[in-house]
């Protein structure tokens, strides 16, 4: 029987094989407690003064190709590693910084135009009966029987577990980066990196026109609330932001936008309608989201307030709220009334690209390159729930949306005298179905090749599509119910039905 002996475990190498591991262990601890103290650190905000603190301590003040955003990250950086040589347990802070610290911790205002001021005015006029009418609509679900609820989500999800694809149509000469249906479902808007806007029937996937306007690469495309329903073919219908700053407004009847606007400095990303259509918000990678006004082709508002690229924006249905989502991992609720920030939304790990606002008007979705979604209310201010939705990064999320006339029928008929005449029963169910149809599931596309379908309720997956791509780009659902599009990284798009 050999004897154990101090050499023999030496010679074996794992005693050393441990000692390394735990080193190593110990080193990846240490850098997560630095970014951790990173996090709290008071770093200047002004260029100018991240500039002059970087000079201070013998940095460079500026790197070739290096943006306002990644010279600040630099200086947390520097700061934290200085403070972890030192051994500090406390981050240390500098009284310019702390100063600094105080004074962002009240809030602050910059002057606004008396064009902004008449827009908030009108904003709270339009939001509020809009806001009192959604509530008192859920006080109707509200008191909607526990078996009803239950017979309607069964025959909703069974339609939505039915969803298989239609087919496949190529949609341009490079990616298509959107795709949006109008809200009469008939048309589809398609946005593509080569900056052309291109309209579809659906679902015979024929075209009808193409806009090029954009000098560079399409990021979003919205349509107009009442394009295709009310609103005239030679009026506003849609809104596009490209990779050349600018966001165009179309008619549908000419090929050149109807107007221009300028003011990004860099590339825009996501463009979005206000409820009432008076209004237009993109998101850009200049670190800012801006409000536009539709008739005037003005801007109204530039909101700062994200450290890195602005990548998405969505309106809340009444009007009172908007969200934007940022590369820094950060949502941000803001009211338009006011101008303040009524959420923060930090939870994500990674960048934030798709955000969208329940048609119940307290829930919001987002969706991250960390690969999940998070459901965040506002009643209280946190996350709900966490979907570890796809393998890659989580491109769009979108709920459905009824339309608000279905084509099936109308509740009730108003006679001569202004009473409400009541039709058979059955169009009431189908009616009381429909309303509460609306938000009942969303849809989420990812890198990961993969259209997803989920209950936002309890937030299960329901149904899970392929389509011909490594990556698909966005996703949307149509307002009757009857469609869901894809755009894919490979150029192509494609058309879901329930079977």
């Amino acid at each position: 029987m050999t004897e154990l002996t101090y050499d023999t475990l030496l010679d074996d190498g794992n005693f050393l094989g441990s000692e390394r591991a735990r080193m190593e262990n110990q080193v990846i601890l240490d850098e997560l407690e630095r970014k951790k103290k990173a996090r709290t650190m008071a770093v200047p905000t002004d260029d100018k003064r991240v500039k002059a603190r970087l000079r201070e301590i013998g940095e460079p003040i500026t790197l070739f190709g290096e943006r306002a955003a990644d010279r600040r990250d630099r200086l947390t950086y520097v700061l934290s590693q200085i403070n972890a040589a030192r051994g500090d347990d406390s981050m240390y802070v500098d009284e310019e910084s702390s100063g600094e610290s105080e004074e962002e911790g009240e809030e602050f205002y910059t002057p606004g135009s008396l064009e902004l001021l008449d827009a908030r005015r009108r904003l709270a006029e339009y939001s509020l009966p809009r806001a009192q009418k959604r509530v008192a609509q859920q006080r109707i679900d509200s008191r909607m029987p526990l078996g009803r609820i239950i017979d309607i989500r069964k025959k909703v999800f069974a339609e939505v577990k039915k969803y298989s694809n239609l087919g496949s149509q190529i949609g341009d000469e490079r990616p298509i980066s959107q795709v949006r249906f109008a809200p009469n479902s008939d048309i589809l808007a398609t946005g593509s990196w080569s900056g052309t806007v291109k309209l579809w029937n659906v679902p015979a996937c024929t075209p009808i026109r193409s806009f090029r306007g954009h000098s560079d690469r399409v990021g979003g495309v919205a349509w107009h609330p009442r394009a295709t329903l009310s609103q005239g073919p030679d009026l506003v219908n849609l809104a596009s932001g490209a990779g050349d700053m600018n966001v165009h407004l179309w008619s549908l009847n000419s090929e050149s936008p109807l107007s221009i606007m300028k003011g990004h400095q860099d590339r825009v990303c996501r463009v979005a309608f206000h409820p009432s259509g008076n209004y237009v918000a993109s998101a850009s990678f200049d670190t800012t989201w801006r409000l536009w006004d539709v008739d005037t082709s003005k801007e109204l508002l530039l909101q700062e307030g994200h450290s890195k690229e602005v990548y998405s924006v969505e309106f809340q249905d009444d009007g009172a709220l908007v969200a934007s989502g940022g590369l820094d991992a950060i949502g941000r609720v803001w009211d338009l009334r006011t101008g303040r920030t009524a959420m923060v939304l930090d939870g994500h790990v990674q960048a934030i690209f798709a955000i969208a606002f329940s048609p119940n008007g307290y829930q919001i979705a987002t969706g991250a390159g960390d690969d999940t979604i998070r459901i965040w209310d506002m009643r209280s201010l946190k996350a709900l729930y966490t979907i570890p939705a796809h393998l890659s990064n989580v491109s769009d999320v979108r709920f459905f949306r009824g339309d608000d006339m279905p084509t099936k029928a109308t509740l009730t008929d108003v006679t001569m005298n202004g009473t409400e005449e009541h039709k058979d029963s059955s169009h009431d169910a189908d009616l009381e179905e429909w309303k509460y149809r609306s938000g009942l599931y969303l849809a989420s596309s990812g890198y990961d090749g993969l259209v997803k379908m989920w209950s936002a309720d309890d937030w299960q997956l329901l149904r899970t599509l392929s389509t011909d791509a490594g990556k698909v780009m966005s996703v949307d659902l149509s307002s009757n119910g009857k469609l869901m599009a894809s755009g894919t990284y490979n150029r192509n798009f494609q058309l879901f039905s329930p079977e």
